[in-house]
């Protein structure tokens, strides 16, 4: 968390070119993709950096780390003791079962999901499912939410009367708070009956 207020000031303080601020948010969004949603928005209000150029490393960022956990979950299946240990815990063999059901469908679910982000994509590429197929529903969900969240702080942003405020540096917090209580939203009502035993 540390480590993602740093990169965080970095980037406010505005005086880096527009690539190094584009490879700050990749490197946010690694940490906290909804900060990083956030935190680029804001730079995009502010003018400090293209509204095009935010949007896509933010893309970028949370695609590339997505891929990321998929080639983790490939690289442990050479690893005997993790292979045996993984489908001992309740939450896995459930994410395993709906993967091979429908991959597509878990997948894009699974993305709106904090605390399952990590398990489904790292065991998606663990059980092999095809590459292309999670790369469509990953890009998919990324896409979705990406534009939904960016764009409302954006157009939040540029409001007139709060662009010309100091209040619009309140709503990094405030969007954090919103966002996680969106994720809240969809794992407790929409999802309930499909993922209640892996909560």
């Amino acid at each position: 968390m540390e480590l993602a207020n740093q990169i965080q000031a970095w980037l406010y303080a505005g005086s880096s070119s527009v690539f190094a601020l584009f490879i700050g948010i990749i490197l946010l969004s690694y940490l906290l993709e909804d900060l990083a949603i956030i935190t680029a928005a804001t730079l995009a209000v502010q003018e400090v950096m293209p509204m095009g150029t935010a949007l896509f490393a933010i893309f970028v960022g949370i695609a590339t780390g997505d891929l990321g956990l998929y080639f983790m979950g490939k690289s442990a299946q050479r690893i005997r003791w993790l292979r045996y240990r993984m489908f001992q815990y309740q939450r896995v063999r459930l994410i395993n079962r709906k993967l091979h059901q429908n991959a597509f469908a878990t997948l894009f679910i699974v993305r709106f999901i904090p605390g399952l982000r990590t398990v489904g994509f790292t065991l998606s590429g663990f059980i092999d499912i095809p590459i292309l197929r999670f790369l469509v529903a990953v890009i998919s969900a990324t896409s979705l939410w990406t534009i939904l969240i960016f764009g409302s702080f954006y157009q939040l942003g540029n409001v007139a009367w709060l662009k010309d405020s100091h209040i619009i540096w309140a709503l990094i917090p405030v969007g954090l708070c919103l966002m996680w209580m969106l994720n809240k939203i969809i794992t407790t009502t929409l999802l309930r009956g499909m993922y209640d035993n892996v909560r």
